[in-house]
């Protein structure tokens, strides 16, 4: 059991790839916090892990700062202790950068980037070894028409993450991201450009569990010697875009 006692907070842990996420670090023991602004799916998660594990849920808008405080808080005081965070609170736009509003361009910086800064500065105080695993995208690497500001966060995600890894080595704290491909998710099928079939979901798709894996390899401690890089996982999909 990889996660046994350990306290690991998971965003965006009411659906998709952070709720496989936070389901897969329980079945190894671990005790998870769902944040999510999203109550209902939240609570959902934490009932599906009741069955074989502890969960709360706290409720958090990831890019306001009070909000990520009273999260990191909540997760410390559960069982005074927290040793993984996953950062994989997530949204795209889907406009052209010339019809791009600016409140637009600010909200997916905000969910996608400002979150994962939040989350870290909040963290780490409370962190004696452990790791953070953020949840990038290929579209860090390669990318397509108008989904600017969500290339643009996944990049300046990765660059964060290997700045941070370097502050964090005298904490013995690891930092990592994950990268998916098309993972089977409602954020894959609800894109308009995949919906109207203007952009082609080439290749393999994935499950939200086999990010998860990844993420749990990352945040265990047989991945001690990764700090600072991305784990591409995406079925070879950045060989065809």
């Amino acid at each position: 059991m990889r996660f046994s006692d350990k306290v690991c907070l998971v965003t965006g842990g009411g659906s998709g790839i952070g709720r496989a996420a936070a389901e897969r670090l329980a079945s190894e023991g671990g005790r998870i916090v769902v944040a999510d602004i999203d109550e209902a799916g939240g609570q959902e998660t934490v009932r599906r892990i009741a069955a074989h594990g502890e969960a709360i849920f706290v409720h958090a808008d990831v890019g306001d700062g009070g909000d990520v405080r009273r999260a990191v808080d909540r997760a410390v005081g559960w069982h005074g202790r927290l040793d993984v965070v996953v950062n994989d609170a997530g949204m795209m736009t889907f406009d052209p950068v010339v019809r791009l509003s600016e409140d637009d361009w600010d909200r997916v910086l905000r969910v996608n980037l400002r979150s994962v800064f939040l989350f870290s500065k909040h963290a780490l105080p409370h962190m004696r070894g452990g790791a953070i695993v953020n949840v990038s995208s290929v579209h860090a690497h390669e990318t397509t028409a108008n989904v600017s500001a969500y290339a643009a966060s996944k990049g300046g995600m990765e660059a964060f993450t290997r700045a941070l890894s370097r502050e964090c080595v005298e904490r013995k704290v690891r930092v990592n991201c994950v990268a998916p491909g098309a993972v089977d998710t409602p954020l894959l099928w609800s894109n308009p450009n995949v919906k109207s079939g203007a952009e082609k979901v080439e290749g393999a798709i994935g499950r939200p569990e086999d990010i998860a894996a990844a993420i749990a390899f990352l945040a265990a401690d047989e991945a001690r010697f990764i700090t600072g890089t991305t784990l591409v996982v995406d079925g070879g999909r950045l060989d065809i875009l």
